[in-house]
This record gives C-alpha cells, structure tokens and sequence, in this order.
C-alpha cells in the first residue's frame, strides 16, 4: 500500500459542501486516495511519503475543462494578434494545417506543465484537426507522460468551405472515419471506474465546421458508449449570424434540436445566450466552461456566470486555446473570472472563493465526476500547495491566505500531487526536462512558421 501525509499547512481549504477551512491542516492517502481530511495532530503520524506543508495553502488540484494544446505552437502570431473569432482561425487554419504527431505530444506536454504549475491536476483537451496522420493517440500517450488526471476529447471538423463551413476542406475529415476513430478511441482508452486517469469525450468542434448529422451522430455514439460530449457554443456574434442565416436557429436553439443538452453534454464559452436559453440549458443540467481570457483576447464579450449558476448549470473554468489566451494558467483564469464578472458594477458578482470552487468542484462537476475537486475521504489524492510566505502574498496571506491566491499576483504552486504521486515539489516538475521540452517545442513551432 502507497501512503502519504501531508500536515501542517497553513491553511487547508476543503471545498466541501460546508465550505471547510483548517489551519494547520493536513490530509492522509492511501493508493491514491484521500482516507483522512483534518487538524494535522488529529490524522496519522507515519507514510511513506510525509510532506510539511508549512507556510502554504493547501487546497484540492485545480480542473481545467477546455483547452486546445496544440495552440501553445502559435502563441502570439503576429497577424492574430488583434483579430476577431473568424478572422483568428482563418489566419491560423494554414498553419495548424502542417501539424504532426510529433507536434502534437510535444504541444500537449508544454501545455500539461504550464497546467501543472499553476495548479491543475485534471485536464480535458479539444483537439479537432488531425492532419499528417496525427491521432489522439499521440495526446494519450504524452499525457501519461506527464502524470495528469486526462479527459482526452476526440475532436473533429467536417464541414469545409466548398460547403458552407468555416475551414478549409483540406482540414476536414470524412464523417464515417471520423465515427470509426471515435470508436476506436473509445473501445482502446475510455476508463469508466471512479479515480480514472484517462477518459474519452467526443467533440465535434462547432455549428460552423460539423454537420448536424455528425452532431446527432456522435451524441448517439458517446451515449450508447457512456462518455460525455463536448462542443463549443454561442462564442461569438458571428456564430449566432452565422446559424441563423443557415439553420433559421440560434446557437443554443440548434444544439437543443440536436439533442446536446444534459448532464452529459457541457459547452464552451456561452457568451451570448438568451435569459430562457440559459434557463433552459440550467433545467437540463448542461454543463458549461467560461473561458474569461479568451473572450476578452478576442473581443467575443462577457459571458453571465452568475446567471449559469443561478439557473443551475454546472460550471467550471477553461483556458481555452493558447493562441487565443497565449497561456495555459488556471489560477489566472480563477481571477481573470472574478474581475471580469465585476466589471458590469457589482464587486461582489463573483467572489474568490466562488472562482476557486469554480475552478475545483465546478470544473468536476462539467466533466461528470464525483471523484475529484474536494478534499473529503474517498476523494482522489489531487491536492497542491501554494507558498503564502512570498513577495507577491506580501500581507495578503495575513489578512485572508485562501482569498490571496486570487486577489493576489497569480503564483505558480510549490507542490502538485495528482493520484497520490508528487508532480511538482518545490515549484519544479519532476521527472520532465523542462528546458529540452522547451527547445524541441520551439523547434516544431519555428518549422511551423516556416512552412515545413
């Protein structure tokens, strides 16, 4: 048996239903999982592996809920830069054209330990284009590398522009090897039991780029095989102008004629909904990401979480693609949300324990697990530590330490424990060469630019 006991830290926070917070806490695990959550003088004295987590915050492993790896090879493209939605992918779709296996494990562990640091245990990716015999595989593969609790997203495009879409038709996929792969991915990979390291999801990538048969098509697929859907969704104006002018719909109107709408299905961004769209899509349990960074990098708007949440959507946090927040930091995006639903004029829109919950049991609930996002027995070992006795939480950690790690200059964590195994320890991965990552990836992200 694989034990663990971390003790001492400064403050511990749950969240749990009662919004727990313990100072001096600590948590004991066994194989894994969480067997002990309290004061540190009242869980076991021995494991094999104790850390003090004095001086740090100790809080459950922050849930990334939808990102696009392969972006962190275009970061900051110089005619992206200032552009809108369309125009953005329009840039881009020639580049991520040359993408190659290679390109996308390396893109995929760059992102994973950007994730790592800033605290995420959990990811889901949406991967949806496959060129040059790239295969999600590629994605699984890299991920175990990495050591990160993966909801791998089987994405997909199939609408080109010959007929009516968004991308290139160079960039599409057959709709029957689109089926055959989900499939395939799914009876190879797909882990149903609790405290799984890897599931699936299918993800047709948008209303703009997948035909409404491979919407209905791959919604039958997942539910006769148990694993969630995922799509984007009332990103932008243009989408909505875009849908009305070709199905007479809104967004959310042609998804719930679809069928992808309840507790399996969660959506991406949700900017512009109607008040009875989001009430409706709350009755139903859908869930949705709000990516805050990435609608403002875009000019795409404000999505209302406060009013997702009242009307009972399950929610989490995403950073999105990163070329269009040009980062893969969740702690930032836990802010980011908590300002930017301040800006209409209410500064208690969103506090910062509600980012946090957001950004941990919110972020588990959209992908449909009860296994992680709170610190509680039974729960995964899925736990980090922030420092608090650092320049940038300078007098925050005095006053409030769990609220500073939002208010605060977003830190990256000093310990990240996914599974009950050490990640990162001392704000440094373990096990992964960080600098040869970075010159192999900025290697593939060069020929990129160059064109092969």
């Amino acid at each position: 048996m694989r034990t663990l006991l971390v003790k001492n830290a400064t403050l511990l926070a749950t969240m749990d239903n009662d919004g727990q917070e313990v100072p001096g806490g600590g948590v004991y695990a066994e194989d894994g999982v969480i067997r002990a959550v309290g004061a540190s003088g009242t869980l076991p004295d021995r494991a094999d592996e104790t850390i003090d987590a004095r001086d740090m915050v100790i809080l459950p492993g922050l849930v990334n809920t939808h990102h696009h790896f392969f972006q962190t090879l275009t970061r900051a493209v110089p005619a992206a830069q200032d552009a809108d939605l369309f125009t953005w992918l329009k840039t881009l779709y020639p580049i991520w054209a040359r993408l190659t296996p290679d390109a996308i494990a390396v893109s995929t562990k760059v992102a994973l330990a950007e994730l790592l640091l800033s605290g995420c245990t959990t990811a889901s990716d949406h991967t949806y284009i496959w060129p040059n015999g790239a295969r999600l595989d590629d994605q699984i593969e890299a991920a175990r590398e990495m050591g990160v609790r993966f909801h791998a997203a089987r994405g997909s495009m199939s609408l080109g522009e010959s007929a009516g879409g968004l991308p290139p038709d160079s960039l599409i996929e057959e709709e029957v090897t689109i089926l055959r792969d989900s499939r395939r991915v799914i009876e190879t990979y797909h882990d149903p039991n609790r405290y799984a390291m890897l599931r699936i999801v299918l993800a047709p990538c948008s209303p703009f780029s997948v035909s409404p048969d491979l919407m209905r098509e791959s919604l039958a697929l997942a539910r006769a095989s148990g694993v969630h859907v995922h799509t984007h969704l009332a990103e932008t104006r243009d989408e909505a102008d875009y849908c009305l002018a070709r199905f007479g719909k809104t967004p959310v109107e042609l998804m719930e004629e679809l069928g992808w709408v309840g507790d399996d299905v969660w959506h991406a961004h949700l900017v512009h909904p109607s008040t009875a769209e989001i009430a409706r899509l709350g009755a139903s349990r859908t869930g949705a990401c709000h990516c805050p960074t990435s609608n403002m990098r875009l000019g795409s708007g404000i999505a209302r979480v406060g009013d997702w949440l009242r009307a009972g959507l399950r929610v989490g946090l995403g950073v999105d693609g990163s070329a269009s927040n040009d980062g893969s930091h969740l702690l930032a995006e836990a802010r980011q949300a908590m300002l930017l639903q301040r800006v209409g004029g209410d500064p208690a829109a969103l506090t910062a324990r509600d980012a946090l919950r957001l950004a941990t049991r919110g972020g588990a609930a959209v992908l449909g697990r009860d296994d992680i996002g709170i610190l509680a027995p039974g729960m995964a070992a899925d736990l980090i530590g922030f420092r608090v006795d650092t320049l940038g939480f300078a007098g925050g950690a005095v006053h409030d330490p769990l609220a500073a790690l939002v208010f605060c200059q977003p830190a990256t964590v000093d310990l990240n424990i996914v599974d009950g195994r050490v990640r990162v320890r001392g704000g440094d991965i373990l096990d992964v060469d960080v600098p040869a990552l970075v010159a192999h990836h900025n290697r593939i992200a060069r020929a990129l630019e160059r064109g092969g």
